[in-house]
């Protein structure tokens, strides 16, 4: 496709996109976040030729390279299982690669290449040296004993090692990838190499680990979400909040809410939602922390506790409320779910989890004037202090939480800042617009640096 300066950004939008569709079929979730970025970056270049006559966006599309592997390993009754492992390297232009690891049924290549494209906006938001990976396998650690993820954890590293490194890529975790994951497969590359170096993180501190790492995705969203109510003159003090999700991100998202005066009525997982009147408390979140870390048991039993209802096979969405955070998966607010928030009065949304809103959905929000924070900018706080436990692991220092949180806070702010930069239309603030083009832009002067590579 050759370069043409006189179509129209319509024309250039459905050239661009037919011809990624076309290069990547069957692979909607990887469309989806393509196009959301498109929406706003191709209109961004269309009067800037040295973006467009480079193929930037083209080549930000289309990864470094793909991995993907066969994982043997043998179950506790000695059947031989197989999996299917992968690691899309998207783009390393300002850093080494960076992102998670996702170990989950579902896993497949459309969703590690737009957690990938994702990841490489993400981590330039940050303004770290840091580029966009993402990786996982279909094996799902439900159900399954310490010895079997130990086993499957060995056979998945001793196939990825030779792909990752300190100064190349480094894997952290994510969906079913947490502390006992990331301590196999950090022995085992230890093993293989002979080496301790920082190439993974979310490790424990015994190990060479980051304090603050297990809170600060679900703290950098509620930072976020701060951020945007005081640019709006409001505050967090008073307002109702729901959560979707129980784990990581959602649980450390409310003990921060909470903390800063809201109150969260709403926790859910893949069975339903609970839904508490009166508001979660630190009695409540430890019980919840317990039950889905040690126990590994159901949010139903949150209920049957605390004398709660409990709504199965349902998402939170119609709870009314004054913030909304998705924290659980991609695509778990439809267009008819962001109407109802908006009738029921929400003014905010903050994603914790990628893309968890579908993209007429976020048209809702923004058209309702909702201040909507996209993902790449909002949950940035993970990998911010993933990317401080690199800098202490190569510098051979341990940060204080006070000196980590204080860190992440400035960070999320000046995340903040730069969507505002890019993203004011008048009186409103298209964070996804300003997002997309802040780390668009840091990624793309890269790019263009190095030449045609």
């Amino acid at each position: 496709m050759s370069y043409d300066n006189n179509l129209s950004v319509k024309q250039e939008m459905d050239r661009f996109m037919k011809g990624l569709v076309r290069r990547n079929p069957c692979e909607d979730e990887f469309h989806q976040a393509v196009h959301e970025v498109a929406t706003t970056i191709i209109p961004y270049v269309h009067d800037k030729p040295l973006y467009r006559k480079a193929r930037i966006l083209e080549r930000m599309t289309e990864p470094d390279r793909i991995i993907s592997f066969r994982v043997c390993w043998e179950d506790d009754d000695g059947n031989v299982r197989v999996n299917r492992g992968y690691r899309v390297q998207c783009n390393n232009a300002i850093g080494p690669y960076k992102g998670g690891l996702r170990f989950h049924h579902e896993v497949n290549l459309s969703t590690l290449k737009f957690l990938s494209f994702e990841q490489t906006f993400k981590n330039s938001l940050t303004g770290l040296p840091m580029g966009g990976a993402k990786g996982g396998s279909d094996f799902n650690p439900k159900g399954k004993s310490d010895h079997e993820v130990m086993r499957f954890c060995q056979a998945f590293m001793t196939l990825l090692s030779s792909h990752i490194g300190a100064d190349v890529d480094i894997p952290a975790g994510d969906i079913g990838v947490g502390a006992r994951e990331i301590g196999y497969l950090f022995g085992q590359h230890k093993r293989l190499t002979n080496e301790f170096t920082g190439v993974l993180t979310g490790k424990g501190l015994e190990y060479g680990g980051s304090l603050v790492r297990q809170e600060a995705t679900g703290y950098g969203a509620v930072y976020f979400l701060e951020d945007m109510l005081k640019e709006k003159g409001e505050g967090l003090e008073g307002k109702t909040a729901v959560i979707s999700g129980s784990g990581n991100v959602a649980t450390f998202a409310a003990k921060k809410l909470m903390a800063l005066g809201a109150r969260v009525v709403t926790l859910s997982d893949s069975s339903g939602y609970i839904y508490d009147p009166d508001g979660l408390n630190p009695e409540k979140l430890n019980y919840i922390l317990a039950l889905k870390t040690v126990r590994r048991g159901r949010i139903s039993e949150y209920a049957e506790e605390y004398n709660v209802k409990f709504f199965p096979g349902k998402r939170p969405w119609e709870v009314a409320c004054d913030v909304a955070m998705p924290c659980a998966t991609q695509n778990e607010i439809n267009k008819q779910e962001a109407e109802a928030l908006v009738a029921n009065g929400c003014i905010a949304v903050s994603e914790g989890a990628n893309m968890p809103t579908e993209e007429d959905a976020i048209g809702v929000f923004q058209r309702a004037g909702v201040m909507f924070a996209p993902s790449k900018a909002a949950n940035a706080g993970g990998v911010a202090v993933s990317g401080l436990e690199m800098s202490q692991n190569s510098a051979r220092i341990s940060w204080t939480e006070d000196e980590l949180n204080k860190q992440l806070r400035e960070i999320m702010a000046k995340i903040h800042d730069r969507c505002v930069e890019h993203g004011r239309e008048g009186e409103y603030i298209d964070y996804v617009k300003g997002a997309n083009i802040a780390g668009f832009i840091k990624v793309a002067d890269a790019m263009l640096a190095y030449g045609v590579v």
